[in-house]
């Protein structure tokens, strides 16, 4: 009976090293920049302004179908505005907005993913200027039967005054009146993934 039990034991310590040895890796996607969309939107007293901004490059790791990580990369340069403003464009890619000459990207780093099946949020850190933040929000995400990984994360709230952009905000300049824009913009995000 003892050797019986001894054996099982044994066995079971020979299965789970054996498990440990070969772990299953995460296998990491490369974002098609083509097939991705990052979208802004800003607001003022007055009205607002939307446009996009091209990904450089991203990454997602993906655990089976499950996402674990991702890393982002935007370029600052290609803050578009939909309107068409050449003088809008020119002023959020100066120094006292987003310093694009100094600081031509941004980016994301996945640092926790929380929630069950498509349905998540995504924590991470955000840098713009050089200024890193932590920034959390909600997310969809799916592995298709295709092979490729979409994410969507419809509604991302960034308050521009952490990263030290405080062109127009009530929060430092009370004299402004209707002048004033948000503290806060928002981005809309879609990618596509593959490996």
């Amino acid at each position: 009976m003892k050797l019986k039990i001894t054996s099982i034991f044994l066995l079971v310590a020979v299965v789970s090293l054996s498990a440990f040895k070969n772990p299953i890796k995460p296998v990491t996607y490369t974002v098609d920049a083509a097939k991705s969309t990052v979208t802004w939107i800003g607001k003022k007293v007055t009205g607002s302004h939307n446009g996009t901004i091209a990904l450089q490059s991203g990454t997602l790791n993906v655990d089976g179908k499950k996402v674990t990580g991702g890393t982002f990369t935007i370029d600052m340069n290609s803050i578009k505005d939909a309107d068409g403003s050449a003088k809008l464009e020119g002023h959020l890619k100066a120094d006292d907005f987003f310093g694009v000459a100094k600081f031509p990207t941004t980016t994301f780093v996945i640092t926790k993913i929380t929630g069950s099946g498509a349905n998540l949020n995504v924590a991470g850190n955000l840098t713009i200027k050089g200024i890193t933040k932590p920034l959390t929000f909600p997310a969809t995400v799916s592995v298709n039967a295709d092979g490729t990984v979409s994410a969507l994360a419809g509604k991302i709230v960034v308050d521009r005054t952490k990263y030290d952009i405080r062109y127009g905000s009530k929060s430092f300049f009370d004299s402004i009146g209707d002048k004033a824009i948000d503290d806060n913009f928002e981005l809309a995000v879609k990618l596509v993934a593959k490996k």
